[in-house]
């Protein structure tokens, strides 16, 4: 990592030396010279006076002709593709460490905030949107990976995306990989400081677990590691939210062993098979089954054929670190009703089994996982639950009866938790659910056919999650009602002014005993509460 930074800054150097051969009068054409962005550029600008070609490449204001399509490039909910979205008063896109501290330096000298976007996937566009003057801070240009097989780690930066990521261990090995989710282009850079969950959560824990090792710029501009943190900011980061406390420029991650080829299965039952029994019982099994196993699934409401009667139907996703002749002897003896059979198993890598489990066919070629522009973006409103008591039957056909009066735009993922999840502490690091959470549920609405999320439809279909929400409320988790915090939502409220606005949010996110910690830490190390943004770790 040192070799590789060492090189870096050469380049960004030589950059810097080639780059400026026009005056500052030509830079006024390029961007925008408002007293505040001026302020801004010439604070971060090289000491020289041909700077043009520097600005246009790294820094990028909004009469640039670029600045729109670097924006939207990472927008990954297109409910914020709009005209309203607040936008930043000006991007930066280091390609180096040292412009990330000139950024910060500058941006706290003339009054900005800043959001920091790594790969835009935060459900309340965060990263990327603001109702103050901002610095957007675009890691897109710094996304190396430096994968080490003998000593089954990983260098990641920020700007690298879970795709890139599982491509890059692929492409040396098929025995190890990284416990993290599903869609690939989720930015490295903030899932690791939220938790992260994947296919492997019951087997190895969080993404954030298995972080054993940062690169981590504080409100200073020093740049920290593990040792020199401290243990308690390098607890804090992983699952306590890393851009509350700073800007995380690599982290290092323990990769796992796997088996050379895994198991995935797809198969779907309806309400007229038996459904509500299946999920009934399976709500008991897949959190407390072997840990190699991992059962996800999905709950629609559908129209039966071309009829106009509704039913419900679920997609159970299974995949197993082993082979389908181990895989079925286990099924069979604890869960016979899914009726899993040979043929719709599938033995294939485990690089393939994310492509699968993004709903793509496993022979579609995995470079795929490189190309973010070719995998699809979303488009819609987001909630999170933690369910500890199974849902009784009665209890299951009061939300199906609530997904049919849905108008199709709905969608639950429920994965299981147990296993590996339950050996780890509340307090091991920010993120707390943990021992006694059987299941996550995600749910969703989205916008398609809609020109907006503030169409008259749009606001039925918010209208209707929130409803759900408050359906749900006597089948999950209590006191708090947990929520995960990458799954961020604004309705759970973001006053911060004291204590008992913040815990509204934040003890859902991160119970009590965490959040209070959390708090303390961010007052040590971001007194004046610099890295801010809705629902960020408060200072009082």
């Amino acid at each position: 990592m040192k070799k590789y930074s060492q090189i870096r800054s050469c380049v960004f150097l030589l950059v810097l030396c080639l780059s400026f051969s026009n005056s500052w009068a030509n830079l006024s054409s390029l961007v925008d010279v408002t007293p505040g962005t001026e302020n801004f550029i010439s604070c971060i600008q090289p000491k020289s006076n041909n700077v043009t070609s520097f600005s246009q490449q790294l820094i990028i204001t909004p009469v640039n002709a670029s600045f729109i399509p670097i924006w939207q490039v990472a927008v990954q909910n297109t409910r914020f593709l709009k005209p309203s979205t607040p936008k930043p008063s000006i991007i930066v896109t280091p390609v180096d460490e040292t412009l990330v501290q000139k950024a910060l330096f500058c941006a706290k000298k003339h009054g900005y905030e800043m959001r920091i976007r790594s790969g835009g996937h935060d459900y309340e566009g965060l990263s990327y949107t603001a109702d103050v003057p901002f610095v957007m801070l675009d890691f897109t240009n710094m996304r190396s990976i430096d994968v080490d097989v003998a000593n089954r780690s990983a260098w990641v930066q920020p700007g690298a995306v879970l795709g890139e990521l599982y491509y890059s261990i692929s492409q040396k090995t098929d025995t190890l990989y990284f416990p993290a989710g599903v869609c690939p282009t989720v930015g490295v850079g903030g899932y690791m400081g939220g938790g992260g969950y994947g296919n492997l959560l019951r087997k190895y824990g969080t993404a954030a677990d298995n972080v054993v090792d940062v690169r981590f710029m504080d409100v200073n501009g020093n740049i920290l590691d593990r040792k020199s943190m401290g243990k308690d900011l390098f607890w804090a980061i992983r699952g306590g939210g890393a851009s509350s406390f700073g800007i995380v420029l690599a982290w290092k991650l323990r990769l796992v062993p796997v088996p050379e080829k895994v198991t995935v299965f797809i198969l779907n039952k309806t309400l007229e098979e038996g459904a509500t029994k299946i999920f009934h019982k399976y709500q008991y099994v897949a959190p407390t089954i072997d840990r190699n196993l991992h059962i996800r699934t999905q709950v629609f409401a559908e129209y039966i054929g071309n009829t106009t009667k509704k039913t419900i139907r679920i997609m159970f996703e299974g995949i197993y670190q082993g082979t389908r002749d181990t895989l079925l002897p286990l099924l069979d003896e604890k869960f016979p009703e899914l009726g899993v059979r040979r043929e719709i198993c599938e033995e294939i890598r485990s690089i393939q089994s994310t492509v699968v489990f993004w709903g793509l066919p496993s022979s579609t070629p995995i470079e795929i996982l490189t190309n973010r522009s070719a995998i699809a973006k979303l488009n819609n409103k987001s909630k999170s639950d933690y369910v500890r008591t199974p849902i009784p039957i009665r209890g299951l056909r009061k939300i199906w009866r609530k997904l049919m009066q849905n108008d199709g735009s709905a969608l639950l993922m429920i994965n299981p938790f147990g296993g590996r999840m339950a050996d780890y502490s509340e307090s091991a690091i920010p993120y707390p659910h943990r021992a006694g959470v059987l299941l996550q549920i995600l749910k969703t609405v989205n916008f398609n056919g809609q020109t907006s999320d503030t169409t008259p439809t749009s606001l039925k279909r918010i209208m209707w999650l929130r409803s759900l929400d408050e359906l749900l409320t006597p089948y999950v988790s209590k006191n708090p009602r947990e929520a995960y915090s990458n799954y961020n939502d604004l309705d759970l409220g973001v006053g911060s002014s004291n204590y008992e606005e913040a815990s509204l949010w934040g003890e859902r996110y991160w119970k009590r005993d965490n959040f209070q910690k959390l708090i303390r830490i961010k007052a040590k190390v971001d007194p004046d509460n610099f890295f801010r943004r809705p629902q960020s770790i408060p200072v009082f």
